[in-house]
């Protein structure tokens, strides 16, 4: 408000070298602190005049500059693509072939705050010739550096195949792979980060990360202190499983599926949500993987999150990955059933569903999760409970259970009469024609009429 950025801009220019540092650390301070100041450092052409003569300055004056652009292209991709029009690009690639590794650190810093916001940006950052670069830094033996460039390679691949694609081809994948057992937490989660991805995109790239020999290492990061490290390693193993059945027995071969489960078992929070989704998507492929979820006891480890996590979409993910286990065969089914699952997921699709609109992903995953398990659980002591509490769009698949295998299973019918169970069938209210009325028929037809009628 006093006008003070109208006074810093002269002092850019300045004849002593400390002044001009001081000058450009003050306006990144200033720009650091909200969106409106970053604007005025734009709308005061402050950036061209920052960049005046930038090769031949020293080394303190590179830093500082490079910090006021990461301040202003922080904010958003508006500010950002302001940074990149002003030439920025190419004064911080002079930057990262810099000698000095706290010049190199500071570019790659506001490398990657510019490729964060959109693929446009990101593309911008590789076109500017910077990736190769990036891939020289986190060779350097300063830990800082090889942090803030293997973050800056992770924001430049996650907008698309294409994006990874070039940092793939720059040779990242295998520098990056050899420092997953690096001591340094915070290099370890930037590592992790930007393996996964890469990793995302599509089965190729997931490939090439799997061929770095990332297994079995990558699962010691499942057991590190740093929750970070856990859920960058976790989101990493997921990543791969996604894509194919073939990946996902690979990383259940090397011991990933029981290394996960024990990640889930021993932390809180959004931390399991990536170890929870990975079991999801392991079980989704087939039979035999769901099975060797089930096997590795991964279905306790779930069933703890539902009653222990208050935030809905960790429930809504543990509820899914438990469709995906049980959605195969009635073997699969009744492993989850057996757990006591059920009447936890009825109880929480209806407290959901009565709730804001805001919980409507929570209360689909839960629904097509009961609704998975449901169609092929044949399992009757665990289906008889929910009889008495379940909405009529999950009644009809639980009462189509008990149509499909009590006509066939005369212990079966015995202990659906002495457990009240044909009683509360005959109080279910269902449309006349209904498929649900269909099944109160098939039912009431294994009976003599006069059992029916009592």
């Amino acid at each position: 408000n006093s006008g003070v950025m109208a006074l810093l801009r002269p002092l850019l220019m300045d004849a002593i070298p400390t002044i001009q540092q001081t000058a450009a650390l003050a306006l990144g301070r200033l720009a650091n602190y909200n969106d409106d100041l970053a604007e005025a450092v734009v709308k005061g052409n402050i950036l061209p005049q920052l960049m005046c003569s930038l090769s031949e300055q020293n080394r303190f004056y590179k830093k500082a500059a490079a910090f006021v652009l990461r301040a202003v292209g922080k904010h958003s991709p508006q500010l950002a693509q302001a940074v990149v029009q002003c030439g920025a690009l190419e004064m911080l690639v002079i930057c990262l072939e810099d000698f000095d590794p706290g010049v190199k650190e500071a570019a790659s810093w506001a490398l990657g705050y510019i490729a964060r916001h959109n693929s446009e940006l990101s593309q911008a950052v590789v076109d500017a010739g910077t990736v190769p670069l990036l891939v020289l830094c986190i060779q350097e033996p300063e830990i800082a550096l090889k942090r803030i460039a293997a973050s800056t390679l992770s924001d430049i691949s996650k907008h698309s195949p294409e994006l990874a694609q070039t940092v793939v081809d720059a040779g990242a994948i295998a520098h990056l792979a050899q420092m997953i057992l690096n001591p340094d937490a915070k290099l370890k989660r930037q590592v992790l980060s930007a393996l996964s991805q890469i990793a995302k995109h599509s089965v190729d790239l997931a490939e090439l990360v799997v061929e770095a020999e990332i297994f079995p290492v990558v699962f010691t990061c499942l057991k590190d202190s740093d929750e970070y490290v856990k859920k960058n390693g976790a989101t990493l193993i997921r990543e791969i499983a996604k894509h194919t059945p073939e990946l996902s027995q690979l990383i259940v071969n090397a011991g990933g599926v029981a290394a996960v489960i024990d990640c889930i078992g021993s932390c809180r929070g959004t931390v399991r949500l990536p170890g929870i989704m990975m079991l999801g998507y392991v079980a989704a492929h087939s039979e035999n993987l769901s099975m060797a979820v089930i096997v590795s006891k991964g279905i306790p480890p779930l069933c703890a999150c539902l009653l222990e996590e208050h935030e809905d979409h960790i429930k809504a993910a543990a509820a899914w990955a438990l469709g995906q286990i049980g959605r195969h065969t009635p073997e699969h089914a009744r492993a989850v059933a057996v757990a006591n699952v059920l009447p936890t997921l009825l109880a929480m699709y209806m407290d959901i569903h009565s709730s804001e609109d805001l919980q409507m992903k929570a209360s689909i995953f839960t629904k097509s999760a009961l609704k998975n398990i449901l169609q092929k659980c044949t399992y009757l002591p665990a289906l008889e409970p929910l009889l008495h509490d379940a909405p009529p769009n999950i009644m009809k698949h639980i009462v189509g259970q008990f149509s499909k295998v009590l006509p066939h299973d005369s212990k079966a019918r015995r202990l659906f009469v002495t457990t009240g169970g044909l009683k509360k069938i005959q109080e279910i209210k269902a449309e006349p024609g209904s498929l649900l009325q269909e099944y109160i028929n098939t039912i009431n037809n294994c009976y003599p009429e006069e059992i029916v009628r009592w």
